[in-house]
């Protein structure tokens, strides 16, 4: 069971998050009746230029986001944090709006969740300790990899792009 302080949160995230994917926020809204749907949080960790992500070599996902299920009691910020935390060894300041808000399926066999990206900028001199069996690397946006959810690529991308218009006023080179 989801608690209300979860639910209330993982609502907040979904409203304010850059980009919509899979029509997460009416998802949200129906499945909050049951209060039993599963949450994820993630983190689209950047190095400054905006040219790299940071990503975890999952045994069977591939390439992907720092990030796992939301815990009880835990809001898919906090989740995301310690997620990036237990993952890679870093700890960062998560940027204030959440970057995306998704539903999806980890694996063929489990049910849809929803999940929500957040994302961080941090420097590649960082030291990184990934966690045990599961590599964790910089790598170009510019680049493929090969990952569970090949869309996230461009997704990634596009918010790396937003956030270096924000700053700059111009979307960083990634090819």
């Amino acid at each position: 069971m989801i608690g209300k302080r979860t639910l209330d949160a993982a609502a907040l995230d979904a409203r304010e998050a850059a980009a919509e994917y899979d029509n997460a926020r009416a998802w949200l809204a129906s499945s909050a009746r049951t209060a039993t749907a599963p949450l994820a949080a993630d983190v689209w960790v950047f190095d400054p230029g905006l040219t790299h992500v940071l990503l975890v070599d999952h045994r069977w996902r591939g390439w992907v986001a720092p990030g796992g299920s939301v815990d009880p009691g835990e809001t898919p910020r906090e989740a995301a944090a310690r997620e990036l935390w237990e993952e890679t060894g870093v700890r960062a300041e998560l940027l204030a709006v959440p970057a995306a808000v998704t539903v999806r399926s980890y694996h063929a066999d489990w049910s849809a969740t929803m999940g929500v990206s957040f994302a961080a900028v941090v420097d590649r001199s960082t030291t990184l300790v990934p966690e045990a069996g599961q590599p964790v690397a910089w790598l170009p946006l510019g680049e493929a990899w090969q990952g569970y959810f090949p869309e996230d690529r461009l997704r990634m991308r596009e918010f790396a792009a937003s956030i270096a218009v924000e700053r700059h006023g111009v979307a960083p080179a990634t090819d």
